[in-house]
């Protein structure tokens, strides 16, 4: 009797593309952690379905989680594995918390090149590294794709531990009347850089992400002995999201200058083509600020030495107490209006 035994997964043998068998749970699963996974994030402990932490700090663990689905895997200025890094170690870093340690579990769409795989695995442990974050556990799905364009998505949890004391801590209560709003940066450089691509826009000058860490600008402050008073980084929704979160949840009236919010000319000038308001345009290497009134001036200072804050500003303060919370803005043509929180989706999938 002659048998033909076959593997039923195609492309089991020798493939250069992901296949389901990667995501199976047997040697080639296996194969993938161990050559691509394991070498990437050295401290990641591949023979348990967890990681031991040894952990002896007193003070608050801080953790957050988040899931990048970006549509364009790369971009000018970044890509998915770094901004997976970027967007968890940043939340991290707005709580006053050292970031620590980190997960991430991939979803692999059936299809992806391997090589394409590889390279953002690298860009992401680069980033991990830079952050200061060891990545100590994970996990992979390979999933069926229905497109011409495999993709990959990214699940990340981060840990973190205090490095203030209880009274230096940010919070929204501690907001308080008369306190100075500063943004980091120029804004909705982030979210112009995905739509100039997803466009297929050929720009002279190609608008690159803010995509970045901000661990180095809030460590700067606080060896310099300054702790705002709250801190948000302005990711989907851009900064005006986070002055009207901010405002809701504090019960405060947040008033700006529209002519002082740093905008670079051509994401300006992008924004106006596609009908986008730029405060509402996504970020991720920005954040805002919310200092005490003499301390505004040297936060801008320190922020200025550190790459992506050349251009940190105070562009409003904390005028008055609202009870449903209040966001108004001085124009450019010099009218006021009230910013209100964005309706939809803007910006879909660009992070």
């Amino acid at each position: 009797m002659t048998y033909n035994l076959e593997c039923p997964v195609t492309g089991y043998k020798g493939t250069d593309v992901v296949t389901k068998a990667h995501g199976g749970g047997g040697k080639e699963m296996q194969k993938l952690i161990k050559e691509m996974f394991t070498k990437a994030f050295p401290y990641l402990q591949s023979k348990y379905d967890a990681a031991l932490l040894k952990i002896s700090d007193p003070t608050q663990m801080v953790v957050t989680t988040d899931s990048f689905v970006l549509e364009q895997l790369t971009f000018p200025g970044g890509n998915i594995g770094s901004l997976s890094v970027h967007g968890t170690v940043n939340d991290l870093v707005m709580m006053g918390a050292k970031p620590l340690y980190m997960t991430v579990s991939f979803i692999l769409e059936e299809g992806l090149p391997m090589r394409r795989l590889k390279l953002l695995v690298s860009l992401l442990a680069r980033a991990a590294k830079k952050a200061g974050i060891k990545i100590v556990t994970g996990d992979t799905k390979v999933v069926e794709c229905s497109h011409t364009n495999p993709g990959i998505y990214i699940n990340t949890t981060g840990i973190g531990f205090e490095e203030c004391t209880k009274k230096q801590v940010p919070h929204l209560n501690k907001i308080s009347v008369g306190d100075k709003v500063i943004v980091s940066g120029d804004v909705a450089r982030h979210g112009m850089a995905i739509m100039s691509v997803r466009e297929g826009l050929e720009l002279d000058t190609p608008i690159r992400s803010d995509s970045a860490h901000l661990c180095f600008m809030v460590d700067g402050l606080h060896k310099r002995k300054v702790f705002p008073a709250f801190m948000r980084d302005a990711t989907r929704g851009g900064v005006a999201t986070v002055f009207n979160e901010v405002a809701r949840d504090s019960k405060i009236h947040i008033h700006i200058d529209e002519e002082k919010v740093p905008v670079d000319d051509d994401v300006r000038g992008l924004c106006e083509i596609l009908g986008y308001d730029p405060l509402t345009v996504a970020n991720e290497g920005r954040f805002i600020l919310f200092v005490r009134p003499h301390q505004a001036q040297k936060v801008v200072e320190i922020l200025r030495q550190f790459e992506g804050g050349e251009q940190a500003t105070i562009i409003g303060e904390v005028v008055a107490e609202h009870k449903s919370g209040l966001v108004t803005a001085k124009t450019l043509l010099g009218f006021e209006k009230i910013i209100h929180m964005p309706a939809g989706e803007l910006l879909p999938r660009i992070c």
